[in-house]
């Protein structure tokens, strides 16, 4: 999307809202709704194809960003992926403290918050817990319930605010499942599902939460969902928690087509919060609307997400297997021309196998950034050290160059918003790498396998949907082709990029996705590593356990692993820390996947009704609003006096 087409939307969006400014305060979005008293939010996903399901438990919801998870549905807690409503990342929500183990972790006991009522008017208790437990391991098929079954042998009530759990197998973290990142098992209201015949049929079309808003209306269609404040929503889970009243009346969760439309409807203050847009949309916005607020106040702009997008290969099929392959690719890529083509600069970049976000530089990149730089590589009897730790300043400059945005000439600051570090582009090194294990090039330069054919890569990746994975995943290929494979990118629609990842069949083809998600505000690695046991492996053909699509088996992985099922969470943050460096070393070693950047999301907020917004500057949540986690920024949400 070029420069040139958004100036020109932002000329004639300028002439537009010169033509109607002087009725925007009568503005009513809907009859009854005043402009001035509803949050306009976008729905990434577009348009829910079954508008009238709002059944997560049961599967069949399309969408989960209509605000169902958002601000009707509650679970025990929350992990918040940056610094946390009041400072601490770890939220206490229907829950009225952190569980409890007992020492060989097949117990746990929760203690309920009291106080908290269901939108209908009915008392949330102990029932409502165990009910869903019970229901879920009842039906494996439904979500959540496989993992329900696999678990919990029962649970039991000890009175209406206190629940215990007996395990089937030790497990030290199997709170995680009631706990939100970006999402988690919601608590069902009994009183409703009790009376369905089929709790996977069940529509639940008019859905109870002990969030602080209700339902009033939806379309048809599927592309918008409007919620009102509780008039009780001092009985809502936020309002027993926090004592605070919600900001806007209504909230109205809307799916739109394009960045141009999005753009042009936040210029009209028409869009209060975009999920996300391509970078120079964004510093359209930035750049024209003077009501406009990112993470950023200037570069990089975008939200670092938890969430680690990587060149992904199967191991099971040649030459992916071979670690000197994995790090030959490594090292032909020049990760500062891949950040310019795909972020504009706007990368947040990561050597290491953890997102560069949240807590994680003072957890993980602060304390593996010295044994980084000694880190070699042995070729023969050469050794090379191929970590560069002068990469953030040289995307620095080049986008200083290409783009002429205002850098902070911190360099700390500037490591603060790039990241740290990255590999060398050491195409030299790599040629030798692939060498050693039986690689020549033709005539031309071409790289051909051992056996004399020619090598050929495609990068399986998102189409539009995703245009800066589009984008990396053209560079990558670029690059690649520079150094003499025959790379090309096949653009595909994101489930059938998943699905075909998930099955790893295509002996050619590696995966420009991610499969290391992250808490963000908790150094615990356990959420995507406990599916790289071996115990998890599942063969090419075979849909993967979760997070290893790569198939990766690794003795010392397992050892880490089972290591970390016998720390305690709450307490043991530092010797989790030792065990995620341990990880991070052996996973330099191997290079299983190759760590590129975190996903830097571009939301972008309009200041012209409403303010209080988290910034860079007040990290209280992430701002991107399909995150469940976003419930806590509606008491911070005030009208605004700058209109």
């Amino acid at each position: 999307m070029s420069w040139r087409r958004f100036g020109w939307l932002v000329a004639v969006v300028f002439f537009i809202v010169g033509m109607v400014g002087a009725f925007a305060f009568a503005q009513e979005i809907l009859p009854g709704v005043p402009r001035s008293e509803v949050i306009i939010i976008e729905d990434p996903s577009g348009r829910s194809l079954n508008p009238a399901r709002f059944n997560l438990w049961g599967g069949g919801v399309s969408s989960w960003s209509t605000g169902l998870q958002q601000l009707c549905l509650g679970t025990l807690w929350y992990i918040d992926p940056d610094q946390g409503i009041e400072g601490d990342p770890w939220i206490n929500l229907l829950a009225a403290e952190p569980p409890t183990y007992n020492e060989d972790y097949t117990e746990m006991t929760v203690k309920l918050r009291e106080g908290i009522y269901w939108s209908d008017g009915v008392p949330f208790t102990a029932d409502d817990v165990i009910f869903t437990v019970e229901v879920l391991k009842a039906h494996p098929e439904m979500t959540w319930g496989g993992y329900m079954e696999v678990n919990v042998e029962e649970v039991q009530k000890v009175d209406d605010y206190t629940v215990v759990f007996k395990l089937k197998k030790p497990n030290g973290r199997f709170h995680t499942i009631f706990t939100v990142r970006w999402s988690a098992c919601y608590i069902m209201p009994k009183h409703i599902f009790e009376k369905a015949e089929d709790p996977v049929a069940f529509e639940f079309s008019q859905p109870v939460g002990t969030g602080p808003y209700v339902l009033k209306s939806y379309d048809p269609n599927g592309y918008w969902f409007l919620w009102e404040l509780r008039e009780d929503w001092e009985r809502s889970d936020l309002g027993v928690a926090y004592g605070i009243k919600p900001g806007p009346k209504y909230v109205l969760y809307k799916g739109i087509a394009s960045p141009e439309k999005k753009v042009m409807d936040q210029m009209a203050h028409e869009l209060d919060i975009i999920h996300d847009l391509p970078p120079e949309g964004a510093i359209t916005l930035y750049q024209n609307n003077p009501y406009c607020v990112t993470w950023f106040d200037g570069w990089p702009w975008a939200h670092p997400d938890p969430t680690l997008p990587a060149v992904i290969m199967n191991h099971e099929h040649f030459p992916y297997n071979l670690k000197e392959v994995r790090w030959a690719l490594t090292l032909a890529i020049d990760i500062v021309q891949v950040a310019l083509q795909a972020y504009n600069g706007c990368a947040t970049i990561s050597p290491i196998h953890v997102p560069p976000t949240g807590l994680y530089p003072e957890w993980y990149f602060d304390k593996i950034e010295p044994w980084l730089k000694e880190f070699t590589l042995k070729i023969g009897d050469e050794e090379f050290k191929p970590y560069d730790p002068e990469v953030p300043m040289k995307i620095a400059d080049a986008v200083k160059y290409a783009f002429g945005y205002k850098i902070p000439e911190d360099p700390q600051e500037i490591k603060k918003m790039v990241g740290y570090g990255w590999w060398k582009y050491a195409p030299d090194v790599a040629a030798k790498l692939l060498e050693k294990v039986g690689f020549k090039r033709d005539k031309a330069g071409k790289w051909l396998l051992p056996d004399g054919k020619p090598w050929k890569i495609s990068i399986l990746c998102e189409a539009a949907t995703r245009s800066v994975m589009t984008r990396a995943a053209a560079a990558i290929a670029e690059q690649w082709r520079k150094f003499g494979i025959d790379a090309q990118i096949e653009a595909v629609e994101a489930s059938m990029l998943w699905t075909r990842m998930n099955y790893g069949e295509d002996p050619d083809t590696v995966y420009w996705a991610w499969c290391i998600e992250t808490w963000g505000g908790h150094p615990d690695l356990f959420w995507f590593l406990e599916s790289w046991h071996s115990d998890y492996y599942r063969p090419t053909g075979q849909t993967v356990v979760a997070k290893n699509p790569m198939r990766y088996k690794s003795e010392v992985i397992d050892k880490i692993i089972e290591d970390l099922r016998k720390t305690d969470f709450f307490k043991e943050q530092d010797k989790i820390i030792d065990l995620g460096l341990e990880y991070i070393k052996v996973c330099v070693e191997d290079m299983p996947i190759i760590p590129i950047f975190s996903y830097n999301v571009f939301t972008v907020c309009d200041e012209y009704y409403w303010t209080g917004y988290p910034t860079s500057s007040d990290p209280y949540t992430n701002p991107v609003p399909n995150w469940g986690n976003t419930r806590f920024m509606f008491i911070k949400l005030r009208p605004s006096e700058k209109k």
